[in-house]
């Protein structure tokens, strides 16, 4: 696959790495769709039939966002409730929750750190329903748990996580979709989209050029836009070492727009749909305050911010778009970095598996 993303494999240029794995996203996507859907749907109907009474869902980093992407689904769409875990309370503090009919999440790309492999183990011995969703299906964690289903994505050599990101977005969404009893089709559309906004390429280094020297940064939505907010946050912050912070719309609006003035930029993660409802307040106050705000989102957001990148988001669920919102705002980070003359393939501190324990 060849689009605007991927330079020519044979060069030396910073990033390459990261801009072929991200360019890799609509395929991975593909293969999920056609080839992993089978065996998801197979997962959730077994877990199905053991009928849960919560759901607890546990990860690190980016997998994180992906996690709290299934808190969303799963309350929005099922009515369960859900939590993040706090692995300390078992891996550091001993703690034995009984978790009897409880279905525990553990999300990770390799699957090897030692806390989530820890934590996934005393929750299947308290008697939990456990879950593994990773890249790598001979992992720890897949063989500690009890269920396993594989993203499908591929080796990934970057040490930022691009299409290990979208990967578990859409194994997350079609595994809700099969508890639910539901055939996922709202997502047959996105690798073709997902296509269409990486030859874009050339829009987001324009508007990349607004951050070259920003000394902190503001991302904020609300609904199912938030994970997006918190997970291109992250990217900017590991890549271009931006101070990003990441907000929900309202908790923005309880304290940190003080901090919001004419030069602060701000990017606004527009749901087409009731996240984007609920942010429309929170946008006109930073508009009120001056605020160099970026929408991305549907085209009238975008024409009533500073500046900003349209989503096709015209008949698209809102519960798919998280993974469509993204993909600009990974190339926004790669964008920032090369501009900053930094390589987003070697983040300075960061190694590919993080060992927490």
């Amino acid at each position: 696959m060849t689009d605007a993303a991927t330079p020519d494999p044979g060069s030396e240029l910073p990033g390459r790495t990261m801009a072929r794995e991200m360019a890799e996203q609509p395929a991975v996507m593909r293969r999920i769709l056609s080839e992993g859907a089978p065996a998801i749907q197979d997962v959730a109907r077994r877990i199905a039939a053991r009928a849960p009474r919560f759901v607890l869902l546990t990860a690190r980093g980016t997998s994180d966002n992906a996690a709290l992407y299934a808190k969303y689904l799963l309350e929005i769409r099922l009515g369960l409730p859900c939590g993040l875990t706090s692995m300390s309370t078992t891996t550091a503090y001993g703690a034995r929750p009984d978790l009897t009919d409880v279905l525990v999440v553990t999300v990770s790309q390799s699957g090897g750190s030692p806390d989530l492999v820890a934590s996934a183990r005393a929750a299947r011995e308290a008697g939990a329903i456990t879950l593994a969703v990773t890249n790598n299906a001979d992992s720890p964690l897949a063989g500690v748990s009890g269920y396993h289903i594989d993203i499908m994505a591929g080796p990934e050599k970057a040490l930022p996580a691009t299409k290990t990101y979208t990967a578990p977005l859409l194994a997350l969404y079609l595994f809700v979709e099969g508890l639910r009893g539901g055939d996922g089709a709202p997502a047959q559309m996105l690798p073709d989209l997902a296509g269409q906004l990486l030859a874009r390429q050339d829009e987001v280094r324009t508007l990349a050029a607004r951050y070259r020297f920003a000394e902190r940064m503001v991302i904020t939505s609300r609904g199912y836009g938030y994970l997006t907010a918190q997970e291109a946050a992250l990217k900017l912050m590991e890549t271009s070492y931006i101070p990003a912070l990441s907000y929900s719309g309202a908790d923005l609006l309880h304290g940190p727009l003080a901090m919001v003035d004419n030069v602060s930029p701000v990017i606004a993660v527009v749901t087409d749909g009731k996240g984007g409802e609920a942010l429309q307040p929170v946008l006109d106050r930073l508009r009120d305050r001056g605020a160099d705000l970026v929408a991305i989102g549907p085209r009238h957001q975008v024409e009533q911010a500073s500046a900003g990148f349209v989503l096709p988001t015209d008949d698209v669920a809102e519960e798919v778009q998280p993974m469509l919102e993204i993909i600009p705002l990974q190339l926004l980070a790669y964008e920032v970095t090369i501009a900053r003359g930094q390589d987003p393939d070697a983040p300075r501190a960061l190694a590919k598996v993080t060992e927490t324990r």
